[in-house]
């Protein structure tokens, strides 16, 4: 079984390939989720029999977030793929990540955050994991933002 695992909430762009759970084939790409994941999927969708999407709906970069959301969504629906989430801090080893000026998501047992770096805060890259066995999906596609209104 073929899973596709789309990190757009940091550049690069990170996308996993995943067989029967395993890492088979990595790909970054530096750009605007709206230019780059119309293409790279044209080519996956050609190349793979793809039966499940999983896609990071929080927390990150609002714009990034909406527009995977819709066009992972919108493929989705059409060729009848499994559509899944997960949480950022999954892939960065749980450290802040990016949110507006000079403050950042920070993840406190659960409990998300927006605030200024603690200091000598370690900021983790993003990464793909080797196998998706251990990680729990959740069904709720919808984006989660983590901010209050302005």
């Amino acid at each position: 079984m073929i899973e596709v695992l789309v990190i757009t909430i940091s550049n690069p762009i990170l996308i996993g390939v995943y067989k029967d759970k395993e890492l088979i084939k990595e790909i970054e790409i530096v750009g605007l989720t709206s230019d780059k994941l119309p293409v790279l999927f044209k080519d996956l969708l050609d190349e793979y029999d793809i039966k499940t999407i999983i896609y990071v709906n929080t927390p990150g970069s609002f714009m990034s977030i909406k527009i995977a959301y819709i066009f992972l969504k919108t493929i989705t629906m059409i060729k009848n793929i499994e559509f899944l989430a997960a949480n950022g801090f999954l892939f960065n080893k749980n450290s802040p990540i990016k949110a507006l000026g000079k403050k950042y998501f920070i993840n406190e047992n659960g409990d998300i955050k927006v605030d200024f770096l603690p200091n000598m805060c370690k900021i983790s890259d993003f990464e793909l994991p080797k196998s998706l066995e251990s990680i729990t999906f959740s069904k709720d596609t919808l984006p989660i933002y983590n901010l209050p209104a302005v």
